[in-house]
């Protein structure tokens, strides 16, 4: 079977390292779906749903990315998050306060670095509700 490795690394932890047959990755031009040999390339990762095929896992493995560096070499593919959260550490009233925080942390910023930490939060929201909606999605098909 062909594998890759893959490591998803945020500011925080190691999110995942291991083995994947197939990975897709929310880039700024779309969602990029990366299979083992493939073409070396790095991208900008956007807010959302990374989504890792796992040999002998059932289930996919779902990561909430809220942007960060794609690089991919024919066998290890390597995502710098800014920050990233697994789907089973999730919950979505928590995911929606963020949201609305980071929202109103936002209108009430009062420098740069205080509006980019705002900004950051509200990433991290939104692709941990893009994660939970693609869960709800995938339940209901």
């Amino acid at each position: 079977m062909n594998i890759m490795q893959v490591e998803v690394v945020s500011n925080e932890q190691n999110i995942y390292s291991g083995e994947a047959s197939f990975v897709v990755v929310p880039t700024l031009n779309g969602e990029l779906g990366i299979y083992p040999r493939h073409e070396p390339i790095m991208s900008l990762v956007r807010p959302g749903v990374l989504r890792l095929t796992v040999p002998g896992e059932s289930e996919e493995i779902l990561v909430a990315i809220s942007g960060g560096v794609l690089e991919v070499q024919p066998d290890k593919l390597m995502v710098l998050a800014d920050v990233a959260v697994r789907s089973d550490e999730m919950d979505l009233a928590r995911a929606e306060e963020a949201k609305k925080a980071a929202e109103a942390h936002i209108s009430q910023a009062k420098d740069d670095e205080s509006l980019a930490k705002a900004h950051a939060a509200l990433a991290a929201a939104i692709a941990q509700l893009k994660t939970l909606d693609y869960i709800r999605a995938q339940k209901n098909k």
